[in-house]
């Protein structure tokens, strides 16, 4: 079990992939038009054989357009963790009583997306691959367009007003994995959730995200020269990016 995708969400996405591009020098390796179910346009772009999404809403009245009022601005979004036993992670989900407010079976794909009001933070999925080395939201040809730049997802950091509680309903939803309860982090196979106060004022949700890179050094040199650097962070469209 580990966090195989991350999502941001933007009021516009083309200056964030920009902005993203620029620094990191990731390529787009897919819009999936499924997304405009949800009223979004979207750019999915790999990391490693991670993958980040970038998301936008197109439509009023979207989910992802109240998030952004609530929190003030663009932020992070989701959390898509890729599970083994697909069923078993329903089952738990169930056991504990949140609600699914998405769900599909495809043969390649299955996946649910938990209440975002339930869990706290984000919008947490749980996705399962045949064959797991695959992908279906990124495309057919995402492994064309992985730079040589970054390497993997290595966390998420979520903040709350109480994140003991919010990092107690993750673990038990998760099941059986790991866990620091000193330091509020959910231990998986080779990433991390990790649970903290609220400091800025946005309230409940993403507040950085941990990739791993070649030369974190290089990349936050770049990130200085160009003006993505805040209070000694490298922030891009409400994130927080540490370099691992």
């Amino acid at each position: 079990m580990d966090i195989r995708q991350i999502v941001m969400v933007s009021e516009l996405r083309d200056p964030i992939v920009q902005d993203l591009s620029n620094l990191f020098e990731f390529e787009v390796a897919f819009n999936d038009p499924g997304v405009s179910h949800f009223g979004l346009e979207n750019a999915v772009i790999p990391i490693g054989t991670d993958f980040l999404e970038v998301v936008s809403p197109v439509e009023e009245n979207t989910t992802a357009g109240r998030f952004i009022k609530k929190r003030n601005g663009d932020g992070g979004y989701m959390v898509i963790i890729q599970v083994d036993d697909f069923d078993l992670s329903k089952s738990l989900v169930k056991e504990h009583g949140i609600g699914v407010v998405w769900e599909t079976d495809l043969p390649e794909a299955k996946a649910i997306h938990l209440h975002p009001k339930e869990m706290g933070g984000a919008i947490l999925s749980l996705d399962w691959m045949n064959p797991k080395e695959s992908w279906k939201w990124a495309g057919p040809d995402w492994k064309n367009h992985i730079s040589g730049h970054v390497k993997a997802i290595d966390g998420v950091e979520i903040q709350s007003s109480d994140p003991e509680d919010m990092f107690k309903s993750w673990y038990k939803v998760l099941g059986n994995v790991s866990a620091d309860p000193e330091s509020r982090s959910i231990l998986l196979d080779n990433t991390w959730l990790r649970f903290v106060e609220d400091l800025d004022g946005r309230g409940a949700g993403v507040s950085a995200f941990s990739i791993k890179v070649d030369e974190p050094k290089a990349i936050t040199d770049k990130a200085r020269n160009l003006g993505f650097i805040y209070d000694g962070e490298i922030i891009i469209g409400g994130v927080k990016f540490y370099l691992a």
